[in-house]
């Protein structure tokens, strides 16, 4: 009864917009395009429908309805981005299976095991420490996946059991939020920072390696020392103190023996695609393909049979939910909608000191996140346009070109297909789409108070 009453209520307020006359210069075909996509957006904010119910559901409206044509609303699923998603999502099965993952997690347990929160902090350390060589948050989120599915399994929680609280969701959480702020870091950490490095370049702001490393540094240790504390805190797992860990950790490595047959074979592929996924951003290498080559590779050894495909249907519907909202936001972005936002909200900022102006900015910059399904998309949409508005109201070119590009990283935990990298965590089952809404917020805002408040001053030292 309280199901059909919220859904009822969800069509009356789709209904409510569809008629409502668009504003700005938006037409009433794009309009009634938001109308789908922010009903969506609040059905699964609200656990009314599941992502992928609500997805499919989205989809068949707007391509029967007219409001997308067929071939851009079933764009997505022939990005190669997304289907590196779905990719390395298997390949990580193969890693837990073989018991790779499993003996990466006991070593990290036996080295910082002696509490959650431990690993919550040496999961995101260990990003850190890779993210320079990966130009694709996705693809680290590929390698650090199965290590965390592994620590979740040794700490006794599992899906389907009832147990994936007790230490799961928050490390999933944790590492997700984690990428935020290791792709920030470095400037070959994400695929889209040097593009946006391009664009601030040909508007007279000269950004090099060494000069994001130095402006990144002090707000993302401060943010590397806070988000592991703050989840903790607000989305605590069961399990606290691990004193007992790290010994069992030894005794269960002992008991694994030596390293078996699937597992090197797991550990080489593992470690190609590695090499491969970092080369990328020097060489002309598919990124997917790299992926499905590694997934070939362990079918053709067995390591990954056809059984295993059957078992994960979570890859699939990863596929399809992300595939779709993409296209959506996309469809969004191309026909001016997100432009015709900015343009508007941006208009008040004229009498503003260049400190507001600049704090507005960049609020508005992450808040609009919640539209799109792609960070590249984000900055490619809006970069340019924000970056010069900042710098005809009076703010710092430099200032304003870093603390864009940043936040172009940190507001991707603000919804579940905030960056493809999320899909991946919420298809482990440890946490739901509902979450990622509540708690992926809460540590957007907190990345966002960080770069303001501390990355800001900090910045202006060094111009």
């Amino acid at each position: 009864m309280v199901m059909t009453t919220r859904i009822a209520a969800l069509i009356s307020f789709a209904s409510i917009l569809w008629f409502i006359p668009p504003p700005l210069s938006i037409t009433l075909s794009t309009w009634h395009l938001f109308t789908i996509f922010i009903t969506t957006i609040i059905s699964i904010l609200f656990n009314i429908l599941p992502i992928i119910a609500a997805a499919i559901i989205a989809l068949a409206i707007s391509v029967l309805s007219g409001v997308i044509e067929p071939v851009k609303a079933y764009a997505g699923f022939s990005e190669s981005f997304i289907l590196l998603i779905v990719a390395a999502f298997l390949v990580s099965h193969a890693v837990h299976k073989s018991g790779l993952g499993k003996r990466l997690s006991l070593h990290i347990i036996r080295k910082f095991g002696h509490s959650t929160l431990g690993l919550g902090y040496s999961v995101i350390a260990t990003d850190i420490l890779i993210a320079p060589a990966f130009p694709s948050n996705t693809a680290r989120s590929g390698v650090l996946y199965p290590i965390i599915y592994g620590l979740a399994h040794d700490c006794g929680s599992k899906v389907g059991d009832n147990t994936q609280r007790r230490a799961g969701s928050y490390l999933m959480m944790t590492s997700m939020a984690g990428l935020t702020i290791s792709s920030g870091l470095w400037l070959t950490a994400m695929a889209v920072n040097p593009v946006g490095v391009g664009i601030a370049e040909k508007m007279g702001i000269h950004i090099t390696f060494g000069s994001w490393l130095l402006y990144a540094i002090v707000p993302t240790l401060i943010a590397f020392a806070l988000i592991p504390w703050m989840l903790y805190r607000i989305y605590p797992p069961e399990l606290k103190e691990t004193p007992d860990a790290p010994q069992k950790a030894m005794e269960a490595l002992a008991l694994m023996g030596r390293i078996s047959r699937n597992e090197w074979i797991t550990a080489g592929v593992f470690l190609s695609m590695f090499t491969l996924w970092a080369l990328s951003g020097i060489f002309p290498i598919d990124k997917a393909a790299v992926a499905f080559g590694g997934l070939g590779i362990l079918m053709a050894t067995k390591v990954f049979g056809i059984e295993d495909f059957r078992s994960q249907g979570e890859a699939l519907s990863t596929l399809i939910w992300f595939a779709i909202l993409f296209g959506l936001s996309t469809q969004l972005a191309e026909q001016g909608f997100m432009n015709a936002v900015a343009d508007h909200f941006t208009q008040y900022l004229h009498n503003l000191s260049w400190f507001s102006a600049y704090f507005i900015l960049i609020l508005i910059y992450v808040l609009i996140h919640y539209l799109f399904v792609s960070q590249s998309a984000h900055l490619l949409a809006l970069f340019g346009i924000f970056l010069a508005i900042g710098i005809q109201a009076g703010v710092p070119g430099e200032l304003m070109a870093m603390m864009l590009l940043f936040a172009t990283n940190f507001n991707a935990t603000i919804t579940p297909q905030g960056s493809s990298c999320n899909a991946i965590y919420l298809s482990s089952g440890y946490i739901s789409a509902r979450e990622i809404y509540i708690y992926g917020g809460a540590v957007t805002l907190l990345t966002f108070l960080i770069f303001i408040f501390f990355g800001t001053p900090w910045i202006l030292a060094l111009i």
